[in-house]
């Protein structure tokens, strides 16, 4: 019984279908031709019609077809250059096919969408593919830097670094942009977190867009903060209330720990062991609690005092940043925050008192606009995400290129 059939148009220009069969292996093999009667000589540039026979054949993975791999077959013409003085030949290019490649640039672009929030392992599983193969796919496809030309304005500058691998001073520097509408896109992989480093990023910015930088947030160190003031001078530079929550937590988490180091000693073991989860309580906002949670530090304040204090002065200058406070209320409100924190005789915050002395305008230039990188962290996490499922990433353009793929992956292949 003779199997139906149907007639699908191949997206692909100047191209003749001559036959198409189905190899043993269930692969479907388009034999075609070039309906192009001319190419550019590779030496002088003008275009060429005289023919001069063909080169071998041919045969490049195509894109699936009702989940069949598929391929297309096909020999390319040669072509020869009259007014070259050696009358040289050249081999005719299409614009479907990158020299050298064993894929059309229609079945590439379908690697790359299935790279999107995946890893190279997994691709190459599915499409039968190479780890090389696929990784050629990303590194041809992407470009491994930033286009300055696809940017109008650049808005809120983020600056802040992963761990490329396991152990200190591995770090990489992730410097992204969130535009004004909330789009997030990444600007730059640098390789160290040096003031240079970062000096000559800030500086290979286009002037033109430099002008439209009016944020930007960064942590505590003085290589971005420097840098950013000696090249940026009229951007607002914040300090990110994120990494700020971090130092002040910091200081209760190192009471914590002191307290239920005492309390080990002095409790029977049946109340210490009441105390489990005490941790992940302490760290959660009050709203998140559970029950569970409300019980474990009820018992703890019970016998810690000092860490009740400690934990209230964590909540309250947390509402100080939670409130939409001008800059000159929220200095106010945390210089009152001081004066009681100091009366209290607490010492588990003079390391973050003193952060705050150091770094007090950058600081409070959050209540000006609000301005934070969670933007930033939100991708720092995805990044750890990304690292972890790619069993480490340790070459830089590489990262840029997944994390832009990540980005602007749907976007820039119009699936979104």
């Amino acid at each position: 019984m003779a199997k139906a059939q149907i007639t699908l148009p191949l997206e692909i220009p100047d191209v003749r279908v001559l036959k198409t069969e189905i190899n043993p292996a269930g692969e479907v093999i388009i034999t075609v031709e070039s309906t192009k009667k001319e190419t550019r000589c590779r030496k002088c540039g003008r275009t060429m019609h005289k023919f001069h026979g063909y080169d071998d054949w041919v045969q490049i993975r195509y894109l699936p077809v009702f989940g069949r791999s598929s391929y297309l077959r096909y020999q390319p013409r040669r072509y020869q250059c009259l007014d070259c003085a050696d009358h040289a030949t050249t081999t005719q290019r299409l614009e479907w096919h990158a020299p050298g490649s064993p894929f059309t640039l229609e079945y590439e672009d379908h690697v790359l969408v299935q790279l999107i929030h995946t890893t190279i392992e997994d691709v190459h599983i599915k499409e039968g593919l190479s780890y090389d193969q696929v990784l050629g796919v990303l590194e041809r496809g992407i470009d491994p830097s930033v286009d300055w030309s696809t940017f109008s304005q650049l808005g809120t500058l983020g600056l802040d670094e992963i761990a490329s691998k396991k152990g200190q001073g591995h770090y990489l520097v992730i410097v992204t942009s969130r535009q004004a509408e909330g789009r997030l896109r990444i600007l730059g992989v640098l390789p160290d977190r040096q003031k240079d480093t970062v000096l000559d990023f800030l500086r290979s910015i286009p002037e033109r867009l430099k002008g439209t930088i009016h944020t930007v947030c960064s942590d505590m160190y003085e290589g971005y903060t420097e840098a950013v003031r000696e090249v940026l001078p009229d951007a607002r530079l914040v300090i990110d209330r994120f990494h700020v929550a971090e130092a002040y937590r910091a200081g209760v988490d190192t009471l914590r720990k002191t307290e239920l180091r005492r309390l080990k000693q002095e409790l029977p073991k049946e109340d210490y062991a009441a105390l489990k989860g005490a941790l992940w309580a302490l760290r959660k906002s009050p709203v998140d609690l559970s029950p569970q949670d409300r019980q474990v530090l009820k018992r703890l304040f019970g016998y810690s005092s000092d860490l009740k204090r400690a934990y209230d002065f964590q909540q309250q200058l947390t509402a100080i940043f939670d409130r939409p406070l001008t800059q000159t209320s929220a200095k106010a409100s945390l210089r009152a925050w001081i004066k009681r924190v100091r009366k209290s005789g607490l010492v588990c915050f003079d390391a973050f008192l003193g952060t705050l002395e150091t770094w007090w305008e950058d600081i409070t230039a959050f209540f000006v606009t609000r301005a934070n990188s969670g933007f930033v962290e939100g991708l720092n996490n995805k990044l750890k995400v990304l690292k972890r499922r790619c069993y480490g990433l340790f070459n830089r353009q590489h990262w840029f290129q997944r994390i832009f793929l990540d980005l602007e992956g749907y976007r820039w292949f119009a699936l979104a």
